[in-house]
């Protein structure tokens, strides 16, 4: 396995010619695998960026795009209409983020016929069971996407609303990633203004034991120092995670003395 590390903060986005370096280099690639929106960045890959890359003189292997979280994206972001285009293009879908369900273990992949046959002649057999298909197909109705559409109204306006009032509480500092998925990244900072890994580990520990507020810590992560990754939910849970987050900062600041 190559990794190339991402383009560094906000963008988080590849490195294209790193990544046509590599495939040049490295005749063994056969897979090139990219998330849009990432996760935990929530950043979009711009499609031209995808385009450059398949349009790479010598690669003649798959370049498969996760677009788990794309539901949450400005409209028109996926790239599986490129597929028609593109025959070595493979993008992937889910019903477990905007749908809500995670528990069937159900996605798609959209690609060119002869890579499509090449898929399912290597899948398992009656690999979707009947309860999830019938749960898949109710989903994926007309009432069952309007009702995905209705959710996801209201996750975006949680997520603005969360982007409108994050800078304003002491001890947050930057957002880090894109405003492309249900999750927001963003710094923690020590009483110096510095994102501190110290800091953020008390302030999720804080919230998670002491509020019942869950979020996650990203700081180890590549390019995520003093980060945390804040899943956007209902009105009531961005009411009371904003109404936490600040007085929790000031208790892990005199805790730490930092």
């Amino acid at each position: 396995m190559v990794s190339i590390p991402l383009l560094p903060a906000p963008t988080f986005g590849p490195d294209v010619p790193a990544i046509a370096a590599k495939l040049e280099e490295d005749k063994n690639i056969k897979i090139l695998y990219l998330c849009s929106p990432g996760n935990p960045t929530g950043s979009l890959i711009p499609p031209a960026d995808i385009i450059q890359i398949l349009a790479h003189p010598t690669y003649n292997g798959i370049v498969v795009v996760d677009e788990a979280y794309i539901d949450f994206a400005p409209d028109s972001s996926s790239v599986a209409p490129l597929v028609t285009a593109y025959p070595n293009l493979v993008v992937l879908q889910t019903l477990s983020k905007a749908f809500g369900l995670a528990g069937v273990r159900l996605g798609a992949a959209f690609a060119a016929a002869p890579v499509a046959r090449l898929m399912n002649s290597l899948k398992a057999p009656y690999n979707i069971s009947t309860p999830t298909s019938i749960l898949a197909s109710a989903a994926l109705s007309s009432e069952g996407v309007a009702a995905m559409e209705d959710s996801r109204a209201k996750i975006v306006t949680q997520r603005e609303r969360l982007v409108a009032a994050l800078p304003s509480i002491k001890g947050i500092g930057r957002l880090r990633g894109g405003e492309a998925a249900n999750f927001l990244l963003f710094e923690i900072l020590n009483q110096k203004g510095e994102p501190d890994n110290k800091v953020a580990k008390g302030v999720y520990e804080k919230l998670a034991a002491g509020r019942g507020v869950v979020v996650r810590f990203r700081g180890t992560e590549y390019g995520c120092l003093g980060c945390l990754r804040a899943t956007v939910g209902t009105e009531e849970e961005v009411t009371r995670f904003l109404g936490e987050v600040g007085g929790v900062i000031s208790e892990v600041w005199e805790e730490l003395g930092v």
